[in-house]
């Protein structure tokens, strides 16, 4: 957690998700999902009466422990100079460590007393849940709940938070009554109360400019359209050489990216943080499901006008929310949906009928333009590359754009875009309807892929390795939409056909990835694009790659060799060409280049080097300078 420094909100967070979703990924290998396990409660058996109240040993041990933690946690951080010290790094790390105390080492036992208290936690909490993973993993949102009526501050509104909070789901457990509708409210009712609570506390002021490592340039028409081209050509290569099996199972890596590709507006140029991008997907695939009879491609502008509406109209209450509180928010929203909104039955609301998932799934017919049905795998992975490519093109033309810079500018300081008579909730409102509508466009073909979509599809857990692996990858970049659906869809399915052991590695590497984001902010394209380097500094390479990729293709239509021999060889063709460049150029090392720091920043972020004096000369031309005494 110490590479966290100096990054932004959403990298922060996504590191965290990465720990949730690489501690349940090793769960899921100790303990094989789908087992009934059944934990007994302490002193089965033994309770006592309170007037008419009936107080099992359980609840008397939960209680107990409750108030005792709360209360030493109290006593912890007013009286013991380790807790001021803790709450101290919490408002100002800097001035903190000034006055001696030492961030890191705080940190630390900040995160390791946290976790003690979450299996404490656990352990009183598992006999009345069933011991899986990802249903544990959902109490965190009724932690936030009770911990957000206290402002992740003050420890006695934070008790009284989680007894509100259990008040209501037993009354709502003991009076609500039985019928269809209403009987996921009950499960929703934290995520609920969780939203009603953040609408409620104070308004935070806007947020001034914090110091960041992330930097992502401004990507140039020329290299969109190749990259565009590039994702076209690969889909269609995937679709002209993988069975019809292999097409249904790698065929989502466009659609998942596009999913992805709705996060770099609204995170990686706004800086605003999203956890629903999998719901805003599952209303766009119920439109086209329900609308998009016999493919209409019609129902597919409904899957994008659709879900933006939704989306700006969870925004607008929203809009006074920002970091970790904006996360919740749209966490909140997510859970509703999956626990509750989902599995409505049919329902009128005035004249207008709205049906969701009839008997658990609804139908979702593919694409039929002018005539031509996209009803193979082949096909429907060649069309979700031209739609990534084509929405991709789009990203980067808001990236250029008016727009883009006022997203950019909001991102790096909110108090100053307000200064300057930015319309923050105007801005705000657009990207959320945007992000919203490109995800339900997403949503809509990779239910157009899937066929039958359920609740299942679209759950909250599921969404979260789509931004964890789209800030890995980068998020300020439509390559890392691409990584993100790369790694998810394909890299990830073929570790698992490899055994056992290695789709429980698979489990595990979306969540290793994230914790290892704080050394890397930029994400892996930028890694991968500094590789690339070589090839765009020599064009005999790029001449080589153009002519040998397409060959290598042709020859595996012909039937030279199979699959197992083709991709090998794609992977191989560009890593020789790297080679063959660096070695004549003489490779990037001995050449010095400016990096991607601004200049002005150069010594505030990290000090000169001689490489950067170097780097800077080249930028100048300036060969040598001389300097000679006056006569």
């Amino acid at each position: 957690m110490r590479g966290l420094e100096d990054t932004t909100e959403a990298t922060r967070l996504v590191v965290s998700i990465g720990l949730l979703v690489g501690l349940i990924g090793l769960a899921n290998w100790i303990w094989k999902p789908g087992v009934s396990r059944n934990v007994p409660p302490f002193f089965s058996g033994h309770y006592f009466s309170l007037a008419d109240t009936r107080i099992t040993g359980q609840q008397l041990v939960t209680i107990a422990v409750a108030v005792i933690v709360a209360f030493s946690l109290w006593l912890f951080l007013r009286l013991t100079r380790t807790g001021v010290a803790m709450r101290a790094v919490v408002d100002d790390r800097a001035l903190a460590s000034l006055n001696g105390a030492r961030p890191n080492r705080v940190s630390m036992l900040a995160w390791a007393m946290g976790c003690t208290l979450a299996g404490i936690g656990g352990i009183l909490i598992v006999p009345n849940v069933s011991l899986d993973a990802g249903t544990l993993s959902l109490l965190i949102v009724n932690a936030y709940a009770a911990a957000i009526i206290g402002r992740l501050r003050s420890l006695p509104l934070t008790f009284l938070g989680a007894l509100i909070l259990g008040c209501t789901e037993a009354y709502l457990s003991g009076y609500l009554k039985s019928t269809p509708n209403l009987a996921g409210l009950r499960l929703a009712a934290p995520a609920i109360l969780l939203f009603i609570v953040l609408l409620i506390i104070p308004t935070s002021r806007l947020r001034g400019r914090r110091q960041s490592r992330e930097f992502f340039p401004m990507p140039s028409w020329t290299g969109t359209y190749v990259f565009a081209g590039a994702v076209v050509f690969g889909g269609v290569v995937l679709a002209t050489t993988l069975s019809n099996s292999d097409a249904v199972t790698y065929g989502r890596i466009f659609a998942v990216g596009i999913l992805a590709l709705s996060l770099v507006p609204l995170v990686g140029f706004a800086g605003q943080i999203s956890l629903a991008t999998l719901s805003f997907a599952g209303i766009g695939a119920l439109v086209f499901g329900h609308l998009g009879a016999g493919g209409n491609p019609l129902a597919l502008v409904l899957a994008f006008i659709i879900p933006a509406a939704v989306g700006a109209l969870i925004a607008l209450p929203a809009l006074r929310l920002s970091g970790i509180y904006l996360a919740l928010g749209t966490a909140a929203f997510a859970v509703a949906l999956d626990r509750w909104i989902f599995n409505l039955a049919d329902f009128d609301i005035g004249p207008l009928h709205i049906s969701l998932f009839q008997l658990g799934s609804t139908e979702v017919a593919p694409l039929n333009i002018f005539g031509y049905s996209f009803n193979t795998p082949a096909r429907q992975m060649v069309l979700v590359s031209v739609a990534f490519a084509l929405i991709s093109i789009a990203v980067v033309a808001v990236r250029r754009s008016a727009y883009g810079r006022r997203l950019l500018a909001m991102k790096s300081s909110e108090a100053a875009c307000a200064t300057l008579g930015l319309n923050l909730m105007g801005t705000k409102l657009t990207v959320f309807a945007l992000s919203a509508g490109i995800s339900g466009v997403g949503g809509a073909i990779l239910g157009t892929q899937l066929r039958s979509i359920s609740p299942q599809n679209f759950d909250f857990v599921s969404g979260l390795p789509v931004l964890l692996l789209t800030v890995v990858g980068g998020i300020g970049t439509v390559g890392g939409a691409l990584f993100a659906g790369v790694s998810l869809m394909g890299i990830l399915p073929l570790l698992a056909l490899l055994g056992a052991f290695f789709a429980n590695v698979a489990g595990l590497l979306p969540g290793i990835a994230g914790v290892g984001l704080g050394r890397n902010p930029n994400g892996s394209i930028h890694d991968i694009r500094d590789g690339f380097e070589p090839i765009m500094r020599y064009r005999p390479a790029i001449i080589w790659l153009v002519i040998v990729i397409p060959a290598l293709w042709i020859l595996r239509l012909a039937g030279f060799y199979g699959n197992t021999v083709f991709f090998p060889l794609i992977v191989l063709a560009p890593v020789i060409a790297v080679t063959f460049a660096t070695i004549k150029i003489g490779g990037l090392e001995q050449t010095p280049t400016v990096d991607d720091i601004p200049l002005e920043w150069k010594g505030f972020i990290e000090p000169w080097s001689e490489n950067d004096l170097a780097g800077l000369d080249a930028a100048l031309g300036i060969n040598e300078v001389s300097i000679h005494a006056a006569p």
